[in-house]
């Protein structure tokens, strides 16, 4: 099946010049699609029915907007276009935000050399096709695995022959929205009589003896390969005949239609099409369905492995070394990847900034999500002068709300920033573990909980919440925790009180861990140590602590 070529990649040039508007697109215009606006308004216009650009390469000094002001309104729409600022020298000190912001790839100064321009609009280029790349990769990896794993678990409940090519042309015909499947068994090089159909309530009457004899099935059996009928006026209904192959030899042909009403299959779908056809082919070849089920568990080990050692490097490998206070931080995912995660950052103006994050769910969504959520966290601190926690809580949420809820998801955080010349402590809660704060020169039977809080992330459109504050004097320690520890279930009676069974830890069992380990506390043993007394780590587990020397 042919594939199509890559199309060019869109370029928006900005300037209220003509000339250089002209210039611009003499320049590009063969190696992209050049939209070309005189002003920023037309351009959002543009954008509107052109959609998502590549590039834009913006001027900055414009009557009715000014460049920066034009591009930061495009980037909650379209994150993933470059952006491109021309400035004359006196206009660089107005692009510091907004490159530190990450608004702006990068700035090119007037006049320009025309070769150092076009270097600068293939490193964005490639950039973008990068960031699309590894984002398709991954869409399309978590819906092949989504799909993998329903025709397993389908096919895994089918004890005989019939009823198996009746499991998988029900499940192939639904996952990809068939009005008709039929699955035609093959023996030898020839189509067996044995067919097995399924229709959805809106499929008209089928013939599987004339779609046995179809020329589509027939060329697909012959050339081995997928078939697809083109569309015509004479021939309206999408119909997709597919190979299903172990070892050279064809097993069967799956026949897929649709509805005249109904889109024909995209190219992605038809690619995991095959894709998924491959399984069924091994589910047909009994014999070695348990081989290739291991083969493929092994892949996605090693894959969620990699995926593993990459979230882990997303996390501090090194803690900073501050003088006067000690800092400890451990993470362990319940399963490859997870959603907890930590911030460790000290501010050139000399305030530490700790936080402590849990994505709900687990594994790769959670991941994603946990990824996202430390990127922009860092972006928030790494300004010049940075939001007061809750603001930046504030900024979080609204980043991403709308994914989070249209992913049924939330993250509670706890945000602290400390400032040492004023040992002034200000933390904003969403929804999070309650931080302790003890000291280590006093004896007390429980520890200050630090109970200001708000709701998690991503369940209000607006998130609002007074943020706490109070007074870290030296001797005193803060430590920040995940519900993976607090609701481990302990099996030892010294931990959980109780002699029968496991229960949680909670707050009150994690506080008994601590008063043992006051004198010197040492995180990595602390979390040994519960872990020791669980069966199974159920949850993913985070602590991170601050000791005032």
């Amino acid at each position: 099946m042919r594939r199509e070529s890559n199309p060019k990649l869109k370029l928006m040039i900005v300037d209220d010049e003509p000339d250089n508007l002209d210039l611009l697109y003499r320049t590009f215009r063969r190696e992209y699609d050049v939209v070309r606006a005189a002003s920023a308004i037309e351009a959002l216009k543009l954008l509107d029915e052109h959609g998502e650009m590549a590039v834009i390469i913006s001027d900055q000094r414009m009557p009715e907007m000014l460049g920066t002001e034009f591009l930061s309104k495009t980037v909650e729409r379209f994150p993933d276009t470059i952006r491109i600022v021309l400035t004359g020298y006196t206009d660089v000190e107005d692009l510091v935000d907004a490159i530190n912001a990450g608004k702006v790839f990068k700035y090119i100064t007037k006049p320009w050399k025309p070769q150092q321009l076009q270097v600068v609009i293939e490193q964005a280029a490639e950039t973008y096709r990068v960031i699309k790349q590894r984002t398709e990769d991954l869409k399309r990896a978590l819906r092949r695995e989504s799909l993998f794993n329903a025709i397993t678990s389908a096919i895994r409940g089918s004890l005989d022959y019939p009823s198996m090519l009746n499991t998988i042309v029900e499940t192939l015909g639904q996952s990809f929205e068939a009005t008709c499947s039929m699955l035609h068994p093959v023996e030898g090089e020839i189509l067996q009589s044995q067919s097995a159909m399924f229709c959805s309530a809106n499929c008209g009457e089928r013939d599987c003896d004339g779609d046995r004899e179809s020329a589509l099935v027939q060329s697909a059996l012959k050339q081995r390969q997928t078939q697809v009928e083109p569309l015509s006026k004479s021939n309206p209904v999408p119909h997709l005949a597919v190979p299903l192959a172990y070892q050279q030899d064809v097993l069967a042909i799956l026949s897929l239609h649709r509805s005249v009403e109904s889109p024909a299959w995209s190219g992605e779908d038809v690619h995991l099409i095959e894709e998924v056809a491959e399984q069924a082919a091994l589910a047909i070849s009994q014999a070695k369905l348990y081989q290739r089920t291991q083969q493929q568990a092994e892949q996605i080990r090693i894959e969620l492995g990699v995926a593993r050692q990459i979230q882990s490097n997303l996390l501090r490998q090194t803690l900073p070394d501050l003088e006067g206070f000690r800092v400890q931080a451990c993470c362990h995912p319940a399963r490859e990847v997870g959603g907890d995660f930590f911030e460790v950052y000290q501010h050139p103006q000399g305030d530490i900034w700790l936080a402590v994050g849990d994505v709900s769910g687990k594994g790769v969504p959670a991941a994603l999500f946990m990824a996202s959520a430390i990127s922009l966290l860092r972006r928030e601190l790494a300004q010049e002068a940075p939001p007061e926690p809750d603001l930046v809580m504030r900024n979080l949420n609204s980043i991403l709300s709308n994914d989070l809820v249209s992913a049924n998801c939330f993250i509670t955080l706890v945000l602290v920033r400390y400032s040492p010349h004023t040992n002034h402590l200000v933390y904003a809660n969403a929804g999070h573990i309650y931080p302790l704060v003890w000291s280590n020169q006093t004896e007390r039977a429980e520890p200050n909980y630090l109970k200001v809080r708000g709701v998690p992330l991503g369940i209000l459109p607006t998130w609002s919440a007074i943020a706490g504050n109070l007074a870290l004097h030296p001797g005193e320690v803060l430590l920040l925790t995940s519900d993976g520890i607090t609701e481990a279930t302990i099996y030892s009676k010294q931990l959980s009180g109780k002699c029968d069974g496991g229960s949680m830890l909670r707050e009150s069992g994690l506080w008994q861990l601590l008063r043992h380990a006051r004198e010197h506390l040492d995180l990595k043993q602390l979390l040994g140590r519960i872990q020791s007394h669980t069966a199974v780590q159920e949850d993913d587990q985070t602590i991170l602590s601050l000791e005032v020397l």
